[in-house]
């Protein structure tokens, strides 16, 4: 599983049946969605993307696309541990209508999401097998039933001189998370689409360089990044031993 997400949709009803109904979205309406959920923020248009590839987009991106009755935010900045407390005036945008949250980062294996109905919050959830359950509040979806039954329990392979534990949860957050993504955005990351799947891939976004004029410059990040990968030893790489265990080898291409 390698899935990342930072997802906002604000919709006048489900967002699936929603999102299988738009076509191309205005750029003047979209950037001005834009401009009004990030008033305070320096936006410049820049490349877009669409719903399946830019569900994660680089750090200062943001993809949208705005429709009647429906709106779409990637962007990750809204990959809050506690979703609960997702800024107050993006909630407030979504008076009269259903808003989801949904994030997730494979490489943590954390899961958060979260939906408000007229500006109220009904469900939201976040945890990793790191931090365990961050927030929980509401009562599980229905999608959410069998993992909490027991009924999907982790598959998780030990990294080599670990012993098998059991997992840190009774499921795998990142199973749970395409199942939310499906069930609150009508699509998925990884496994097999169905029928019904919204084609994500033929949904265009538009793009936008979003920058905080009161937050870190952008090229000092990246340069802070570029040095924490200088420090980096050199890297591991590990196959399938015939215990089903994971064997570090010397090269990525020869055993």
């Amino acid at each position: 599983m390698g899935a990342k997400t930072g997802l906002l949709i604000y919709a006048d009803g489900e967002v699936p049946g929603l999102l299988r109904q738009v076509g191309a979205a205005d750029l003047e309406q979209t950037s001005a969605m834009m401009r009004r959920l990030d008033p305070s923020c320096e936006i410049e248009e820049s490349d877009g993307s669409d719903l399946y590839e830019g569900v994660y987009p680089p750090d200062g991106t943001a993809y949208a696309a705005s429709w009647p009755g429906v709106e779409i935010v990637c962007d990750r900045r809204v990959m809050i541990d506690s979703p609960s407390q997702l800024p107050g005036h993006l909630v407030a945008a979504s008076a009269g209508r259903r808003l989801v949250l949904h994030a997730m980062h494979s490489v943590v294996d954390w899961l958060a999401f979260a939906v408000w109905e007229d500006g109220r919050l009904i469900r939201s959830l976040s945890l990793s097998p790191g931090d365990g359950i961050i927030e929980n509040i509401g009562e599980p979806l229905p999608f959410e039933l069998p993992y909490w039954a027991g009924d999907r329990p982790a598959d998780v392979i030990p990294w080599p001189g670990e012993e098998e534990e059991p997992y840190a949860l009774p499921f795998h957050p990142l199973a749970l998370g395409e199942d939310a993504l499906r069930a609150l955005c009508g699509f998925i990351q990884e496994g097999m689409p169905e029928p019904g799947d919204v084609d994500a891939e033929n949904i265009e976004l538009h793009g936008f360089r979003v920058r905080d004029p009161n937050g870190p410059d952008p090229a000092e990040k990246a340069a802070e990044l570029r040095r924490a990968v200088e420090a980096m030893g050199p890297p591991q790489f590990y196959t399938m031993g015939p215990d089903g265990l994971l064997v570090e080898r010397d090269s990525p291409w020869f055993p």
